[in-house]
């Protein structure tokens, strides 16, 4: 059974810096595609990161110089780390794996498994 559970969401200032946490259960997340997405309300989901077997990271250009994606291999587990944070960043933060070596889409669709979410919240 897989799980994916997200931690580390919050409330904070604009300029403020939080880290995202998902741990990841039932497979190996250095062997798969794992991505960060976040819906605000009335949005649709999107992507804002992605980690591939490769160790490739990629980033949206929302967050691109902000925002650091990164995986501990021992603890089965993905971060996002957050710096310089925007009030147009406050969305529910979800965890999302594709069973893929490349992480080849962006859409949220394509994903296999997700977490529950964690929410951020940003002010100015």
């Amino acid at each position: 059974q897989v799980q994916l559970v997200e931690s580390g969401g919050g409330s904070v200032q604009a300029g403020g810096s939080l880290r995202l946490s998902c741990l990841v259960s039932g497979i190996t997340a250095s062997r798969a595609c794992m991505g960060w997405f976040r819906q605000a309300p009335g949005k649709e989901r999107e992507w804002v990161a992605s980690f591939d077997a490769r160790s490739v990271t990629s980033y949206a250009n929302s967050v691109k110089g902000r925002f650091t994606v990164s995986t501990d291999s021992a603890k089965n587990t993905l971060y996002l780390q957050m710096n310089s944070l925007k009030p147009e960043d406050t969305a529910m933060y979800y965890c999302a794996a594709l069973l893929s070596t490349v992480c080849y889409t962006l859409r949220p669709s394509s994903y296999n498994y997700w977490g529950q979410g964690t929410q951020v919240t940003v002010s100015s």
